[in-house]
This record gives structure tokens, sequence and C-alpha cells, in this order.
């Protein structure tokens, strides 16, 4: 299989597992890709490649900048405004980051970002676990295996 057949491929698995997930898996794929381009911003700063640690962290920069404007009020406007403080920071350390390429400073991103993951994942297994719908996601490879319909 050439490399364009498998990127095809690849691309038409993701645009349909996009297309089928629920608003949690959704924000669940997008810390996934947070993590996974400040994980590759980091390792380009390890190498001093500059056009990589930007584009990692630009990246994950705009994830972070659409889970901040997703936040819903609803049911609980202080827990979101708590929420939203989170991203912000993540956000603002991300536009620092453009400038300085702090590897430290990108590893703690990275930190809230896993915990942040975490816990959304333990949210969405205590909603399916609620709704008798059983466990909703494997914690390791970010896969939601239960649909539910909380907003995020």
């Amino acid at each position: 299989m050439s490399i364009q057949t498998q990127q095809k491929a690849s691309d038409e698995y993701l645009r349909t597992r996009v297309m089928t997930a629920s608003p949690e898996e959704l924000r669940l794929m997008l810390l996934d890709g947070a993590i996974r381009f400040a994980t590759q911003g980091m390792e380009a700063i390890e190498r001093s490649d500059v056009e990589g640690a930007i584009s990692g962290i630009s990246q994950c920069r705009a994830i972070v900048s659409e889970l901040l404007t997703t936040i819903r009020d609803e049911p609980d406007p202080e827990l979101a405004e708590r929420v939203r403080s989170v991203y912000a920071f993540l956000y603002r350390e991300l536009m620092a980051l453009g400038v300085d390429r702090d590897g430290g400073r990108l590893g703690r991103v990275i930190e809230v970002l896993e915990y942040e993951r975490e816990t959304w994942v333990m949210l969405m297994d205590q909603l399916a676990k609620e709704r008798g719908t059983g466990s909703s996601v494997d914690a390791t490879d970010g896969s939601a295996r239960a649909s539910l319909s909380f907003e995020a």
C-alpha cells in the first residue's frame, strides 16, 4: 500500500470518527490532539528545530483556543469560569512559547493538558455509569466506547 493510499485511508477514518463522535468524544479528541502537538513541539525544542517547535506549539494553541471557546456556562457557571481560566492560562503560556520556546514552560502546559484529559475521562466514565452504559473510554488510547449526551 502506497503512502498516499495509507494517508487517504487514515484521513477517511479520522473524518468518519469525528462525524460520528459525541460532543464528549470530540472534546477528548481535541485534548489528545493538543497533547500530541505540544509533545511534538517539545521534541522539536529538544532537537533545536525552530520550525517544528513553532508548528507544534501553534497547532496546540489553536486547539486550546477551540477548547476555551466551547465551554458552556450551563449547568454550572462557576465551574465553567474556572475551567475557562485554566484554558486562558494555557493559551497565554502557548503565546509566550511562540517567542521563547522554553521547554520547561511547555512541559508544564503538557502536564496541565494531561491532567485535564484524565479529568475528562473520569467525567465521561462517571456519566456512563450514571446512565448505565458502562465504561466510556479507554484511558490509554483515548478511544471512546459509549455515546453520551453531555454538552461539552
